[in-house]
């Protein structure tokens, strides 16, 4: 029998396994049993950190948070526009990090309060610059929603980056719509190129913002991108 001291079991040691694993085996094959296993544990030892999955997929979507928290530094020079941009696209950096990160981070539920410092800045930012609070609310989670269906989608295709899913041949997509051109051509627009295709998206979903809030502050300089 092994004598090597192993390090205390505890919630942080459990997501940041299953975090690893995740990149192996996939969301559905990360269950309690393989990531016991990988711990070198009996899986009925999870229960006393863990009710079931979605508690592990809570934590585990809170590491995933504050791994990007540390890479992101806030700038309190941001306009709301660069804000947006930098937000939406760390999230995005951060989700593909890992295969199914989307699906993992969404329904989540934070396991405490790590998201409310970024999300009162954000929120001061905008209220700031003439928005009211429901309108500062409205834009920020719809352009959350908006990276976080981007990238599920990016996944379904790459499930990490530079590997491509069986059955997403686009030349092969184009073969078969031979009689619907256009669907055809459509091919390439929607499963090649997603760093351009996200980009945007996401360039549309902030002119959008601002064409229907109008926000009544100051004019701020062209976003640096």
């Amino acid at each position: 029998m092994s004598t090597e001291k192993r390090p205390p079991l505890d919630r942080t040691r459990v997501a940041d396994t299953a975090l690893r694993l995740l990149n192996e085996v996939g969301l559905d094959g990360l269950t309690l049993r393989a990531i016991a296993k990988e711990l070198d544990v009996k899986a009925p030892a999870l229960y006393w950190h863990f009710k079931d999955k979605q508690a592990l997929l809570d934590e585990m979507a809170t590491q995933m948070y504050r791994r990007m928290l540390a890479g992101t530094a806030l700038d309190p020079s941001d306009t709301w526009r660069e804000r947006l941009l930098k937000a939406n696209r760390g999230l995005r950096a951060a989700l593909l990090g890992y295969r199914d990160g989307a699906k993992v981070y969404s329904g989540s539920r934070f396991t405490g309060l790590v998201h409310v410092e970024q999300m009162e800045d954000t929120l001061a930012l905008f209220t700031a610059a003439g928005f009211t609070l429901a309108q500062a609310v409205r834009a920020t989670s719809s352009s959350y929603y908006y990276t976080l269906g981007f990238v599920t989608e990016e996944q379904g295709v790459e499930p990490l980056p530079g590997e491509r899913r069986e059955g997403f041949d686009v030349t092969e997509r184009a073969r078969l719509m031979a009689d619907f051109p256009l669907s055809a051509a459509a091919g390439a627009e929607m499963f090649q190129d997603f760093d351009q295709h996200y980009e945007e998206g996401l360039a549309l979903l902030i002119a959008g913002i601002e064409q229907r809030y109008r926000p009544t502050g100051p004019s701020p300089s062209a976003p640096r991108e």
